[in-house]
């Protein structure tokens, strides 16, 4: 079982009762979920996964204290932790001496402030271009199994794609790292009989690709543990992760260069051909590097397409 179907369960075997009968003002107003930190809340948790962090249990996320007072909050808090101790065969797990539980109630404003350094989630240009797309996927992955009120769900919302001019700007810098690393260096580096450096610069390949791809497919890059399975969930050039992984477990030898070599130009083209298709980039070729330049220069805030390309990455 996965932890999102266990979440679910326990919520509406017992949670859902529990806020009915116990809090019948705000029953309807609160939203409920599995939403944040974990594998179970991306739905990538195995049998491994639940060797740590995994328990029934649900997130209630609740308005500030202007709205919902410390008291009721607390009353909140008592009446989770009194649910049942087992459901479906799992236990949960003993809160921590020093808090940080990722489930039951939770601020909203404190969970944002965790995530997007903000308390209600509406972010600046510098932030969204600063922002680790990893924390922006937690705020956004997930299910609410109820959304209340509605104001929970819209904040999610709204940080679910980030602007387009932002978008752009990630990936002119991606694309001209992704040229530095494999149409450049990687053959250099086998010039020079560097192997491992030849090695680094697949590996900054890869790692820059994996990027454009989630910013082609307008969604967030999870944590790296989560990227490749993340990727072949992607509507976009999801194939093309068992080219990365390649690039990232093979030698470095003559014949495997010459092929790794070979692969790194076909993802170029099969990138600018998504770029061309999305109208991105104006170029005609096959340089990663002069793509980049065209996308940057297709931003429309004038100070952020004169801002130094690798502003956002």
């Amino acid at each position: 079982m996965q932890g999102m179907e266990l979440a679910r369960s326990y919520y509406e075997t017992y949670g859902a009762a529990m806020l009915r009968e116990q809090f019948p003002d705000w029953a309807g107003r609160l939203a409920v979920g599995l939403v944040g930190s974990g594998s179970e809340c991306f739905g990538f948790d195995d049998a491994v996964s639940q060797d740590h962090d995994f328990e029934p249990g649900f997130c209630i996320f609740l308005p500030g204290e202007d709205v919902l007072d410390r008291k009721t909050a607390f009353a909140l808090e008592r009446a989770y932790a009194k649910l049942p101790k087992t459901h479906l065969g799992f236990s949960r797990q003993g809160l921590s001496p020093v808090g940080g539980s990722r489930r039951g109630p939770i601020r909203i404003g404190d969970f944002l402030m965790e995530k997007t350094g903000t308390r209600d989630g509406k972010l600046s240009l510098e932030q969204w271009l600063r922002l680790p797309e990893s924390y922006l996927c937690e705020v956004v992955n997930g299910a609410l199994f109820d959304e209340g009120d509605g104001s929970f769900a819209a904040i999610r919302q709204r940080l679910a794609k980030q602007p387009e001019d932002v978008r752009k700007k990630k990936l002119a810098g991606h694309l001209l790292l992704m040229a530095q690393a494999g149409q450049y260096n990687f053959p250099r580096c086998l010039a020079h009989n560097e192997p491992a450096a030849a090695q680094l610069a697949a590996v900054e390949f890869v790692r820059h690709a994996l990027h454009v791809l989630f910013l082609l497919n307008k969604t967030y890059i999870p944590y790296y543990k989560w990227q490749f399975r993340a990727l072949r969930q992607l509507a976009l050039l999801q194939d093309q992760a068992e080219t990365l992984e390649l690039l990232l477990t093979t030698d470095n030898g003559p014949v495997m260069a010459q092929a790794k070599a070979d692969l790194m130009e076909d993802l170029a083209g099969r990138i600018i051909t998504a770029l061309q298709d999305q109208a991105l980039t104006q170029a005609v070729c096959g340089d990663l590097e002069k793509h980049a330049y065209s996308v940057n220069d297709a931003i429309s805030d004038a100070q952020l397409r004169n801002a130094h390309i690798l502003t956002a990455v």
